[in-house]
């Protein structure tokens, strides 16, 4: 969990940056709306790198161990987050401030792309018997204090006079990711391997290219998560991204008013995710997850009516209600549910690709085609409610469709082509 809390804060960091601050400082020849595009094109590079850190990390993880590849996706995120907040901008180097930030946005998609798996396994894999929900949440929960770190620096931040941000406030909380980075590698360093994968290399069913194990025999398992995961993340990055760039740009709401209610509802989610993962344990992760897409179907233009008030509190109760409830309820029994879907020998590559996979086309495409929408909407969120709520009723089919109960441990065809 706190491995995860320091890679997310990295990443979190980058898309508030690109709602708030990149557009101005990478893209000024660009009218506002088209310098904003042009931001978040570069945030959904590190989403389209994602399935490439999915297949690599997936692949050693499955044959090599899942300790390894967390240490390495830890350093993989944290240094080109360090220096992204060494570029220099536009006026200094003109299209090479972009393009380095392209490049080192990449390197983070890829890292991420890697470090779910490994990190939800690890906790899976660890767990006992009726805790795996519970357990399963726990890295998932990381991912609300890493964006809670990420808005108070962003914050602190936007505090400061405009010029003083632009020139080189904004390079701060970058700059500050190198402490997270050694505390990341001191806890990680020390964590066992997991005992599942030390007990498939002692029962030698290491697989030889995993990923192809995968596609050839778990293709529905693929598929399903895909589907189910599409609507959870194209959720959450709608609400933490677009709607922070909606609410200040287009309702006008002053920054740190919506930076404090992301943290709000960040905050809850710390709590509710792992009482989302132990009530998974008791009724199914299944369906708790299922539950989560009609909060989808329920409150997508519930949120945007309440963000309309341009009111403080509204706008707060908003937030908690899409992140600390409906998210919640999508991301904290996920590690258990989709995990479950894979056998061991396969399983970091299996979630890996469906999970990435999912991540580039939802998250990675979220911003850009809510910022779409609402330009054809003539400012009106409608037809984002609209992508929101198609999406929610696609992962709702799809976590219907997926298997309740854990992947048997031996699959035959797959375990012989699996021997090495």
């Amino acid at each position: 969990m706190m491995g995860t809390t320091i890679e997310w804060y990295d990443f979190f960091l980058y898309g508030t940056a690109a709602a708030l601050i990149f557009n101005k400082i990478f893209f000024p020849d660009f009218d506002p709306l088209m310098g904003t595009l042009a931001a978040f094109a570069t945030y959904s590079v590190g989403f389209f790198a994602r399935p490439l850190g999915g297949i690599i990390f997936g692949h050693f993880g499955d044959r090599v161990g899942r300790k390894s590849m967390l240490l390495i996706t830890l350093v993989l995120m944290g240094v080109p987050t360090i220096l992204i907040g060494l570029i220099p901008s536009y006026e200094s180097i003109g299209y090479w401030a972009a393009i380095l930030l392209v490049l080192l946005r990449f390197l983070q998609g890829v890292a991420v792309g890697g470090e779910w798996g490994g990190a939800v396994l690890m906790a899976v894999e660890h767990a006992p018997e009726g805790k795996k929900g519970f357990f399963g949440s726990l890295p998932q929960a990381g991912v609300a204090p890493g964006l809670i770190l990420s808005s108070f620096a962003m914050a602190g931040v936007a505090a400061l006079p405009e010029e003083a941000m632009l020139s080189w406030g904004w390079r701060l909380p970058f700059l500050a990711s190198v402490v997270l980075l050694l505390i990341g590698w001191f806890i990680r360093v020390r964590v066992a391997e997991s005992p599942d994968f030390e007990a498939m290399q002692t029962a030698g069913k290491r697989a030889e290219v995993p990923l192809r194990i995968v596609v050839k025999h778990h293709p529905r398992s693929v598929l399903a998560v895909v589907g189910a995961r599409l609507g959870e993340v194209t959720w959450f990055y709608t609400v933490v991204t677009f709607a922070l760039a909606y609410t200040t740009g287009t309702l006008g709401v002053p920054k740190v008013e919506v930076l404090d209610a992301i943290i709000w509802g960040a905050a809850l989610s710390f709590f509710t995710m792992p009482l989302f993962g132990m009530l998974g344990d008791r009724i199914g992760h299944k369906r708790v997850f299922m539950l989560g897409t009609v909060g989808i179907l329920i409150c997508g233009s519930m949120f945007f009516d309440l963000l309309a008030t341009r009111d403080a509190g509204m706008i707060t109760l908003a937030m908690v209600v899409a992140i600390g409830i409906v998210y919640a309820a999508l991301y904290g029994p996920e590690g258990s549910l989709f995990s479950s879907q894979f056998p061991p020998e396969v399983r970091y590559s299996g979630i890996s690709l469906a999970v990435q996979v999912s991540g580039a086309i939802g998250g990675g495409l979220a911003p850009l085609m809510a910022t779409w929408l609402l330009a054809l909407g003539d400012g009106s969120p409608r037809y984002v409610v609209w992508y929101l709520v198609g999406l929610g009723a696609i992962a709702c089919l799809s976590a219907w469709c997926m298997r309740a109960n854990p992947l048997p441990e031996k699959i035959d065809g797959a375990l012989l082509e699996s021997r090495t």
